[in-house]
């Protein structure tokens, strides 16, 4: 099984130098300083270029300004042509805070918002005529950038997580996107039991994503523990995938996971399935002088496609 390590070109998006577990990051216009658990070498620039960030966030999330720096700002991610071959894109809004370590995307991830794209352009190509547009399904969506990325190309999104700030910050990212007229379907849900629902009710997609997290909880205090609960909730999304389906994408954080094991499971719950899986990683390069050689790594991925 190969693996492939996909990395992210992104204007608005610049990891800078990283080590010694940080990373220093630019959005936009803004540097920032956060804890990078998987930086163990040392960085290769001076101290002094790190404390020129304009903030610094520590393991647990406390923030530190230094200048000007708003609370949030838009960044803009090109996706490339649409099926008219206008230029595709989505804003997302960046945000920092003092509760959370979290920016609001996942930078490493746009080769695959990028590839969702992609494919709804292809769809959208293909039927031009077609009354029923393809569906995607975003399970664990968070702020919701693959699923404004789909729907932008032309599926038709249905978007679940269980976190109520998630939702309203995904509403947010659709409303800067210019996507109100055309709304993703934006779900406050368990992803298990929404899954579970799905089947009953006999609803099918052409793509289906899924980037869950270790451990979480659903809306209704539903436990989530991705060790013992994945494989099942991946056999029931193959239930849901359509003949005409196109893409099964499992992305994972889990710092115990590897890629192989990640399409090792791929296989197992797909087998019999026409279409190839290939696996990987997703990192992000270095622009600063010294580490310009050097890749974080930042998420494993396993996808199907036909």
């Amino acid at each position: 099984m190969n693996i492939s390590i996909l990395t992210p070109e992104w204007a608005d998006y610049e990891l800078i130098d990283s080590g010694n577990g940080r990373k220093l990051e630019r959005f936009g216009t803004y540097r920032i300083v956060r804890h990078e658990p998987k930086a163990w070498w040392n960085p290769a620039l001076p101290e002094r270029e790190w404390q020129q960030a304009n903030a610094t966030q520590d393991e647990e999330g406390h923030l530190s300004i230094r200048g000007s720096l708003p609370k949030a700002w838009p960044l803009r991610l090109d996706l490339g042509k649409g099926p008219d071959g206008r230029d595709l894109a989505v804003t997302l809004e960046a945000r920092v805070s003092e509760t959370s370590r979290h920016i609001g995307l996942f930078p490493e991830q746009a080769p695959h918002w990028r590839l969702i794209a992609q494919l709804g352009a292809q769809a959208a190509r293909r039927f031009p005529k077609s009354a029923e547009r393809p569906r995607l399904l975003n399970l664990f969506g968070y702020t919701g950038a693959a699923s404004l990325a789909a729907q932008a190309a032309g599926f038709a999104t249905t978007h679940v997580d269980a976190s109520r700030p998630a939702i309203a910050w995904a509403k947010r990212n659709q409303e800067l996107s210019g996507l109100n007229h055309d709304p993703v379907r934006l779900l406050l849900d368990d992803v298990v039991k929404f899954v579970a629902r799905e089947k009953r009710r006999g609803n099918r997609y052409e793509a289906i994503l899924l980037d869950p997290p270790s451990f979480g909880r659903g809306p209704n205090r539903e436990v989530w523990k991705v060790e013992g609960m994945i494989r099942d909730l991946l056999v029931d999304c193959r239930e849901l995938l359509s003949d005409r389906a196109q893409l099964l994408l499992l992305t994972m954080y889990n710092i115990e996971a590897s890629a192989l094991m990640l399409g090792n499971l791929m296989d197992d719950v797909l087998r019999g399935l026409p279409g190839s899986i290939s696996v990987g990683e997703l990192a992000v390069p270095h622009t600063a002088p010294g580490a310009q050689s050097r890749l974080l790594p930042r998420s494993l991925y396993a996808r199907w496609e036909a």
